[in-house]
């Protein structure tokens, strides 16, 4: 693009908040214009509200700017949105009503029956629902939690091909999924915890809505039966989930790796910048996928799978692999902007 979209990054200060600006300081369509957080940190310089603790150095640039309060009167178009659940429903709608287009990370807004939970390589169709959306001028487009997100991405190649009708999943969950600070480290050392509170209930409940069918203006949910437990680990990021199913019609190993393997959508045929060249990718090796050696894969947006074998209780079981930050979280939300800029609806 030959001029850069400016955006807002709501919740800057938080973890998503900083992979959003990790991610975006050098992105080649969009331009970060201002970083909004609560009052508490509105009017420090980022750098002095904000505990950076991502990988990469934090620009110094970026680190001067004054944090602005989620008040929609900050310059921009675009706002990408980070914040927590407990305030981010009634600001996105503030912003959406103010004119810009809210790209979320935050559940409020998931199952509005006018706000597509999207996933650009599955479901681009439902970006139809904006035209009916009553927020004012703006619109407001949500992704899936982040273990639903690697769940559907595994799941969709076979849908297409052989249809599926069951789903168990058991996940194993990174820490930065919870934010920071995050489970105390006496909770998380030497330890796994099997809860994490509402985790099951969205990963049941959100594909149904991502595989459902767009008809007359709104989605029918999908007809599949999805049976999930949650679990937090000491892993920094990535999230893995052991997962069977049962199919629609019968299909062999080889047919299935295929199934996988072959899978493009729309962000890899118009070549989006946060968009993986293969979204899934299968891995032979007995041990893998995992987290440290697999997570970043592809820009951290692909989706590893592997173990693939039969089950005596469904059709087949597998292992997969997503990045809950990047693919889950803040990547995911950068490609659905992505694609509404690329199909002309910023």
């Amino acid at each position: 693009m030959e001029t850069k979209i400016p955006v807002v990054i709501l919740g800057a200060t938080g973890s998503v908040g900083q992979k959003f600006v990790e991610l975006l300081k050098d992105h080649p369509w969009f331009r970060i214009a201002a970083l909004c957080a609560s009052e508490r940190s509105a009017g420090k310089q980022y750098k002095d509200a904000v505990n950076w603790f991502q990988s990469s150095e934090l620009p110094e640039h970026i680190g001067q700017m004054i944090v602005q309060p989620c008040d929609a009167t900050v310059m921009g178009r675009l706002a990408f949105s980070a914040l927590d659940a407990a305030v981010a429903g009634s600001i996105e709608q503030a912003y959406a009503k103010a004119g810009y287009t809210v790209v979320s990370n935050s559940k409020n807004h998931r199952h509005h029956p006018d706000v597509p939970l999207l996933v650009p390589e599955i479901n681009a169709s439902h970006l139809e629902l904006i035209q009916g959306q009553q927020f004012g001028e703006g619109k407001i487009i949500t992704n899936p939690n982040c273990s639903t997100i690697g769940l559907v991405m595994a799941l969709k190649p076979l849908v297409d091909a052989f249809g599926v009708r069951e789903v168990s999943v058991v996940t194993m969950q990174a820490l930065s999924g919870s934010g920071y600070p995050g489970v105390s480290s006496l909770d998380i050392v030497d330890n796994a915890v099997p809860y994490i509170g509402g985790e099951e209930e969205k990963m049941e409940k959100e594909p149904l809505k991502i595989f459902g069918d767009l008809i007359n203006g709104h989605v029918e949910p999908a007809v599949m039966s999805i049976s999930a437990t949650c679990n937090r680990i000491a892993v920094v990021d990535g999230h893995m989930e052991c997962v069977s199913v049962r199919l629609g019609r019968s299909a062999n190993a080889q047919q299935i790796i295929e199934a996988w393997e072959d899978y493009r959508a729309e962000p890899q045929e118009m070549g989006l910048p946060m968009a993986p060249v293969q979204p899934v990718h299968y891995h032979r090796e007995d041990n893998y996928p995992q987290p440290r050696k697999h997570r970043m894969l592809d820009k951290g947006m692909a989706v590893s799978i592997g173990r693939l074998r039969s089950c005596s209780i469904l059709d087949w079981k597998f292992t997969l692999l997503s990045h809950n930050t990047i693919r889950g979280a803040a990547g995911g939300a950068i490609l659905n902007a992505e694609l509404m800029a690329e199909m002309g609806l910023l």
